[in-house]
C-alpha cells in the first residue's frame, strides 16, 4: 500500500504525516489492519527497538472532584460507585509506589482528583515524592494533579518530580461537549507551565467519546505541536453513573488503527497504552505493543487492570523485553532537551478518572484477590460479531483506601 510506505519513510525521518495521510489510517480497512500495524511497528522499533516501558498509577485522593468531564468516575455529580477518600499519606503513597516498582514499573504517576492543587497540595505530594524516591533509587515520579498555577510546576520540579501530566482529551473544537469548567486552552497552559518549569511533559487523549476521526487527527496534532515527551493514548472507560455510560464505540481494529495513527504523527515520542485496553483491545493486546513503547502495568485510578503478571507475560510472549532503569527512555536527539530525559503521563499518567493505582504494598509476585463483584470480562452471548462489547468495566476495590492489597 503506497500510503502505509510513504507513511514509513516520513516515521523514520521524523517527518509527520499530512493530516490526509491521518486520517487515511484511521480509514483503512480491517483487511489491511496488519499491514498498517507492521508499519507503524517499524517506525517504532526504529526509536524505540523492542523495550517497553513500565509505569505504575498511585491515585493520591480519589473522587469529589469539582470538574464536569464527561468521562470521568470522578466528576461532579457522578454516580459510580468508586471509591472516594482524601489524601494519602506520604508513606501510604510510598508503600503503594513500591508494589509498582517491584513489578518492574520505571514510573510512578501520582495522581489526585480536583481542578488543581492548592499550595499546601504542592507541600503534600513534594513530601510524597521525597518518600518515594528515598525508598525506591532511581525511580521517574510524574505528577498529575490538575491545572497548575503560577510557579507550582517549578515547585514540583524542585521537589523532584521529574514529569508532569496533564491530557488534551480530544479536540478544541469539541472540548466544550465534554467539559465546561474548563476549557482546552487551560489544559495547553498547563502543559507549557510544566515544560517551562524544566519537567518532562506527559499529554495524551481519550478516544472513544464519540468523537469522529477528525477530532481524533486534530488533537493528536495539537500534541504535536505541544511536543511532550510521553502521548498516553487512553480509550474511554464507560463508568456506569457518568454521561458517556453508554459511548460503547471501540472496536479493537479501531483501537490500533487509533493507536497506528499516534505513532505515525509522533514517530519519536514514547506512545503509551493507557486506560482502557483491557475493555476495548482484549485478546489484541499483544499487537498494540508493536505500536506503543510504554504501558501502565496493573490496575487504573477507578477500575481494575489486568493482572501484572499478565501484563509482564504479555509482553515476553510477544517478544518485547521490559525497559530497565538504567535506560534512557527517549532517542538521543530527544532525551538532551527533556526534563528528565524519560517521556513523561489521567506524563506518564492517566486520564483524570481511568487509571492506576495501590495502597499498602503486597509481597512481590502476590496474586491478584478475587472479586465477587467483578464485571464479567465477556460480551453478552447475543453481541454481533465484530461489535463493541460491553458490560466490562470493573470498578477498582483493592489497593490505596482499601484493606486489599493493589495489583502490581
Amino acid at each position: 500500500m503506497e500510503l502505509l510506505t510513504t507513511l514509513v519513510d516520513k516515521g523514520l525521518r521524523r517527518e509527520p504525516p499530512t493530516r490526509d495521510e491521518a486520517l487515511a489510517v484511521l480509514a483503512t480497512s480491517d483487511d489491511d489492519l496488519l499491514d498498517v500495524v507492521a508499519a507503524a511497528g517499524r517506525v517504532r522499533r526504529q526509536w524505540f527497538g523492542r523495550r517497553v516501558k513500565l509505569n505504575y498509577l498511585v491515585n493520591l485522593k480519589s473522587g469529589l472532584c469539582p470538574e464536569d468531564c464527561s468521562y470521568c468516575s470522578q466528576r461532579l455529580g457522578s454516580k459510580a460507585e468508586i471509591l472516594k477518600y482524601t489524601w494519602l499519606k506520604p508513606e501510604e503513597a510510598a508503600a503503594a509506589a513500591g508494589a509498582g516498582v517491584a513489578g518492574g514499573a520505571k514510573r510512578v504517576c501520582l495522581v489526585a482528583s480536583g481542578r488543581g492543587p492548592t499550595d499546601r497540595d504542592v507541600d503534600r505530594v513534594s513530601d510524597t515524592i521525597a518518600a518515594i524516591k528515598e525508598r525506591n533509587e532511581g525511580v521517574e515520579v510524574c505528577a498529575c494533579l490538575g491545572l497548575l498555577s503560577d510557579g507550582q510546576a517549578e515547585r514540583l520540579r524542585a521537589a523532584g518530580a521529574d514529569a508532569y501530566n496533564h491530557n488534551l482529551n480530544t479536540s478544541e473544537a469539541t472540548y466544550q461537549d465534554i467539559c465546561t469548567t474548563h476549557d482546552f486552552s487551560d489544559r495547553v497552559s498547563t502543559v507549557r507551565q510544566a515544560q517551562g518549569a524544566g519537567l518532562s511533559a506527559c499529554s495524551g487523549l481519550i478516544a472513544g467519546m464519540g468523537e469522529s476521526d477528525e477530532d481524533l487527527v486534530d488533537v493528536v496534532f495539537a500534541l504535536r505541536e505541544l511536543d511532550p515527551d510521553s502521548v498516553p493514548v487512553n480509550f474511554l472507560i464507560p463508568f456506569e453513573g457518568t454521561p458517556l455510560a453508554e459511548e460503547w464505540n471501540l472496536t479493537p481494529q479501531r483501537a490500533l488503527r487509533i493507536l497506528a495513527m499516534v505513532r505515525f504523527v509522533c514517530p519519536d515520542v514514547e506512545v503509551r497504552l493507557a486506560g482502557g485496553r483491557e475493555v476495548h483491545l482484549r485478546s489484541l493486546q499483544p499487537l498494540a505493543l508493536h505500536l506503543a513503547n510504554s504501558v501502565f502495568l496493573g490496575d487504573y485510578l477507578t477500575s481494575e487492570g489486568q493482572a501484572g503478571q499478565a501484563d509482564l507475560d504479555m509482553i515476553a510472549d510477544a517478544g518485547f523485553e521490559v525497559e530497565g532503569s538504567d535506560t534512557v527512555t527517549l532517542p538521543e536527539h530527544r532525551a538532551g532537551a527533556a526534563g528528565a530525559g524519560c517521556g513523561g503521563h489521567d506524563g506518564g499518567c492517566a486520564p483524570r478518572g481511568e487509571t492506576a493505582e495501590e495502597g499498602a504494598a503486597p509481597a512481590a509476585g502476590a496474586p491478584a484477590p478475587e472479586r465477587a463483584d467483578a464485571a464479567p470480562a465477556t460480551a453478552p452471548a447475543d453481541a454481533p460479531a465484530g461489535a463493541p462489547r460491553t458490560g466490562l468495566v470493573a470498578v477498582r476495590r483493592r489497593g490505596a483506601g482499601t484493606d486489599l492489597p493493589p495489583n502490581a
